[in-house]
């Protein structure tokens, strides 16, 4: 009797670890779902979720600036907003993506993500007019990429530098009223582009959703979301020196989760693991691809990135925007 007692407490406390738990302290919302030990290194179990802004309605692109402000996308709102770490929110650029008479209520018509870039400016990803944009520090807008080979690209979404200066950026079509079978798309594939040394090259061809987009500290793995229902995966690249891609295979496969939420925007810490936004939360991914656990704000999470002092995890969900503290610090941006 008291070896099976043994047995069934063994098996309740196995249970209990795989049970989402409240976020720790008297501000915190949302769950961490705890899967493993190591996740306790990186998010502690005194963590808590908080929201930092909300009202908003479909937020993306967050990214610290210098200033102490979080700048972020209102895809369907059509804006860029900033907010203070004491919730003081204020639109910087409207019409972010682009001017979009006639298109229906709820449709991604803004800007998605965004780059620190050099002296101070910021790279934008704009859907309506299917470009990337360079934003100064008075907030003008100039273009920066709009086509490949002569074709408008389909909706530029999230992007991220390479130690060398090169831009690495995803392409899907969601800007695109139709998406696939939009009569305005120009390009045959979904892909993932390289512009470095005035050159810019087509580097992946093969994906449906490429959404987002990171690299491992030591440059050698491109990770990218893919942000298809029919196949929700994580693909993981091996890149050479001169920046080539190449050796494409899953990291991580969600398609039969049913949690709201598909693969999308995307962070790096500096020991290599990896916070992916996902069904339900902020899945927390160690170098070799292990579910370590999951953070879960009350909304389903688009995308997330450093702030603060690099150990701050600020996450974009839907009508929110919210942070957490962890361990660890994030992967370092090439411009700050």
């Amino acid at each position: 009797m008291k070896a099976l007692s043994v047995l069934l407490f063994s098996l309740f406390l196995a249970g209990c670890s795989r049970v989402p738990t409240p976020a720790a302290g008297t501000h915190g919302v949302g769950t961490i779902l705890r899967l493993d030990p190591a996740l306790d290194a990186l998010v502690p179990r005194g963590a808590q979720i908080e929201k930092v802004a909300g009202g908003f309605q479909f937020t993306e692109g967050p990214l610290w600036r210098p200033d102490g402000r979080l700048w972020f996308s209102d895809v369907v709102g059509n804006v860029v907003r900033s907010v203070t770490p004491s919730g003081q929110v204020e639109v910087l650029i409207r019409n972010s993506g682009g001017t979009a008479p006639g298109a229906p209520a709820g449709s991604f018509i803004g800007s998605n993500g965004m780059i620190a870039g050099p002296d101070g400016t910021v790279l934008l990803c704009r859907h309506t007019d299917r470009d990337i944009v360079r934003v100064d520090k008075d907030l003008h807008v100039t273009p920066y990429l709009e086509k490949f080979e002569g074709k408008r690209f389909n909706s530029p979404n999230d992007l991220v530098f390479r130690s060398d200066g090169a831009l690495y950026f995803t392409d899907p079509p969601y800007g695109l009223l139709k998406q696939d079978d939009d009569p305005a798309k120009e390009l045959k594939s979904n892909g993932v582009f390289r512009y470095g040394g005035g050159k810019l090259q087509s580097v992946i061809q093969d994906l449906s959703r490429p959404n987002g987009i990171a690299f491992s500290p030591d440059q050698n793995v491109l990770y990218i979301a893919n942000s298809d229902e029919k196949h929700k995966v994580w693909m993981r690249y091996d890149v050479a020196a001169d920046g080539s891609v190449s050796n494409g295979r899953i990291f991580a496969d969600v398609t039969a989760e049913k949690e709201d939420g598909l693969p999308d925007g995307m962070k790096v810490d500096s020991l290599g693991n990896v916070y992916g936004s996902g069904p339900g939360g902020i899945w927390v991914f160690s170098p070799e691809g292990k579910h370590l656990g999951t953070i879960k704000p009350p909304e389903t999470p688009a995308n997330c990135n450093w702030g603060d002092d690099g150990k701050t995890l600020y996450i974009t969900a839907r009508t929110g925007v919210y942070r957490i503290r962890l361990a660890v610090a994030g992967e370092k941006a090439l411009y700050r």
